[in-house]
Protein backbone atom coordinates (compact mmCIF):
# COMPACT_ATOMS: atom_id res chain seq x y z
CA UNK A 1 0.00 0.00 0.00
CA UNK A 2 1.30 3.45 -0.94
CA UNK A 3 1.38 5.83 2.03
CA UNK A 4 0.63 8.82 -0.21
CA UNK A 5 -2.01 9.86 -2.73
CA UNK A 6 -1.56 12.39 -5.52
CA UNK A 7 -4.36 14.85 -6.19
CA UNK A 8 -3.81 16.77 -9.46
CA UNK A 9 -4.61 20.48 -9.28
CA UNK A 10 -3.50 21.43 -12.81
CA UNK A 11 -0.99 20.27 -15.46
CA UNK A 12 2.00 21.34 -13.37
CA UNK A 13 0.90 20.89 -9.74
CA UNK A 14 -0.35 18.04 -7.55
CA UNK A 15 -1.18 17.92 -3.87
CA UNK A 16 0.38 15.13 -1.85
CA UNK A 17 -1.93 13.61 0.76
CA UNK A 18 -0.77 11.23 3.48
CA UNK A 19 -2.48 7.93 4.36
CA UNK A 20 -5.04 9.87 6.46
CA UNK A 21 -5.90 12.26 3.63
CA UNK A 22 -4.00 15.17 5.19
CA UNK A 23 -2.27 17.63 2.84
CA UNK A 24 1.50 17.34 3.48
CA UNK A 25 2.89 19.03 0.38
CA UNK A 26 2.74 19.79 -3.29
CA UNK A 27 4.64 18.54 -6.29
CA UNK A 28 5.42 21.17 -8.90
CA UNK A 29 6.77 20.56 -12.38
CA UNK A 30 9.91 22.70 -12.64
CA UNK A 31 12.46 22.28 -15.45
CA UNK A 32 11.05 18.85 -16.41
CA UNK A 33 11.36 17.51 -12.82
CA UNK A 34 8.71 17.18 -10.14
CA UNK A 35 9.88 19.10 -7.06
CA UNK A 36 8.34 18.38 -3.68
CA UNK A 37 7.30 21.39 -1.62
CA UNK A 38 6.51 20.50 2.00
CA UNK A 39 3.45 22.05 3.63
CA UNK A 40 2.53 22.16 7.29
CA UNK A 41 -0.32 23.69 9.22
CA UNK A 42 -0.16 25.70 12.45
CA UNK A 43 -2.47 25.46 15.46
CA UNK A 44 -4.94 27.94 13.93
CA UNK A 45 -4.94 26.07 10.60
CA UNK A 46 -2.56 28.52 8.92
CA UNK A 47 -0.44 27.06 6.12
CA UNK A 48 3.32 26.88 6.76
CA UNK A 49 5.26 26.55 3.47
CA UNK A 50 8.28 24.27 3.92
CA UNK A 51 6.88 22.92 7.21
CA UNK A 52 5.01 19.86 8.34
CA UNK A 53 6.01 16.23 8.81
CA UNK A 54 8.08 16.11 5.59
CA UNK A 55 9.98 19.37 6.04
CA UNK A 56 13.31 17.52 5.82
CA UNK A 57 12.33 16.33 2.30
CA UNK A 58 11.45 19.83 1.00
CA UNK A 59 12.80 20.35 -2.55
CA UNK A 60 13.34 16.62 -3.22
CA UNK A 61 13.01 16.03 -6.97
CA UNK A 62 11.45 13.18 -8.94
CA UNK A 63 11.63 12.30 -12.63
CA UNK A 64 8.05 10.96 -12.75
CA UNK A 65 4.79 11.70 -11.06
CA UNK A 66 4.36 8.23 -9.54
CA UNK A 67 2.88 7.85 -6.04
CA UNK A 68 4.89 4.70 -5.19
CA UNK A 69 8.22 6.23 -6.28
CA UNK A 70 7.47 9.51 -4.54
CA UNK A 71 6.44 7.69 -1.35
CA UNK A 72 9.67 5.69 -1.38
CA UNK A 73 11.69 8.85 -1.92
CA UNK A 74 9.99 10.79 0.87
CA UNK A 75 9.81 8.13 3.57
CA UNK A 76 12.68 8.05 6.07
CA UNK A 77 15.16 5.28 5.38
Amino acid sequence: MTPFTLKPLNAGTCQLLDAHGQHVGNLKLINALWKFKAIGYGPQGEMIPGGGPLTNRHNTTFARLDAAEIGAGLMPS
